[in-house]
């Protein structure tokens, strides 16, 4: 259960502070504007062998009101740059984080 209002969420992703602004677009649906906070760690991932490989997994979280039916293979761009959502994870409070793809 969450402990703040959909309000305060708002305040964590504004742009005026570490948040960047994207364009969602949803499947057969119209862009919008929404804030979150992108992210773009580097994995590393075992393959099998004696050196792992490093893999870029692009994450955007937001407020869930903001991406409420958003689904794999919907698109968002983030600084001029296209992505397709390949994971949708909810994690009950408010907030969702997007895992992305370059597309």
């Amino acid at each position: 259960m969450a402990v703040e209002t959909d309000t305060e969420r708002a305040i964590f992703f504004s742009t005026n502070d570490f948040g960047d602004a994207a364009s969602y677009t949803p499947q057969g649906g119209s862009a919008i504007t929404i804030n979150g906070i992108f992210d773009d760690e580097t994995l590393e991932v075992e393959a099998g062998g004696e050196v792992a490989v490093a893999m870029e997994q692009p994450e955007f979280t937001c407020r869930t009101s903001d991406v409420s039916s958003a689904a794999e293979g919907d698109t968002i761009n983030i600084n001029s740059q296209n992505y397709t959502i390949r994971v949708v994870r909810n994690d009950g409070t408010g907030v969702t984080v997007l895992v992305l793809e370059e597309a």
